[in-house]
């Protein structure tokens, strides 16, 4: 989404729409792929909702009005990780993500709340994270104040070293369980719809797009990608700013 899709950061573009209707004619799957929460997924997409979602970095499934896949934590390294977070050597905040609802304390700043919001439309806010059901947890996000992975990546994978850290921004870090991420998700989907590995694609930009790109058949990097994400890409495409992905759906599409 970010850096793929989304141009803005907010907005879908007018020019996906036409590309998701012919989709549906060709009757070919088109499935948004992010860190957000299904619930502010489906929020974005409401003009004309896709059938299919993959959400919290591909520990959420949903396919036709159902949840259809989730990977979620055991719940002792995710209380380990709310304990270790109050004294961290860095100031963050984190939001405890269920599949369909996340919990952040009550008294974030407005800045991060604003921020949090953007992600995830769904939320509980409480007094202490430890009041929040540990036992359906899909993904710890951690926003880190400031340099993500430069100030906080290694000491969130030193406290919870069972668990799968990625960065998924320059303030975010994320937590899920070593077998939750895109790649993994869509297979699931693939298995679900009983299309083969070979016949799916997926068009990425960041670190936490790798597994989805290693498990497609075809891997597309933006221009504007990571080092890394176009390293292992079948094909570098153009610009998120210029519509790179668009335009590659609808060449695929034509």
């Amino acid at each position: 989404m970010d850096g793929t899709l989304l141009i803005t950061g907010q907005d879908i573009p007018d020019s996906f729409w036409p590309v998701l209707q012919k989709a549906r004619q060709r009757d070919l799957v088109i499935a948004p792929a992010s860190g957000r929460q299904l619930a502010t997924l489906r929020h974005m997409f409401a003009a004309d909702p896709p059938e299919t979602f993959i959400a919290e970095n591909g520990a959420v499934v949903w396919h036709q009005g159902e949840i259809v896949s989730t990977t979620a934590m055991s719940a002792t390294p995710v209380r380990r990780l709310l304990e270790a977070l109050e004294a961290a050597p860095f100031t963050s905040y984190a939001v405890v993500c269920a599949p369909e609802v996340c919990f952040t304390r009550n008294d974030l700043p407005p800045e991060i709340s604003e921020e949090v919001s953007r992600y995830y439309r769904s939320r509980e806010e409480l007094f202490s994270l430890h009041d929040a059901p540990l036992d359906n947890v899909v993904k710890i996000a951690i926003y880190v104040q400031g340099d993500a992975e430069a100030e906080a990546l290694d000491w969130v994978e030193s406290q919870v070293p069972e668990l799968r850290v990625l960065l998924s921004g320059k303030h975010w870090i994320d937590v899920m369980d070593p077998d939750a991420d895109k790649g993994h998700a869509l297979e699931a989907l693939a298995s679900t719809l009983s299309v083969a590995r070979q016949d799916t694609a997926a068009i990425g930009d960041y670190l936490n797009d790798l597994g989805m790109l290693k498990a497609a058949g075809h891997a597309v990097a933006m221009g504007n990608a990571h080092e890394d994400v176009k390293a292992i890409a079948d094909e570098v495409v153009g610009r998120c700013e210029d519509g790179g992905a668009i335009e590659k759906l609808k060449a695929w599409l034509a």
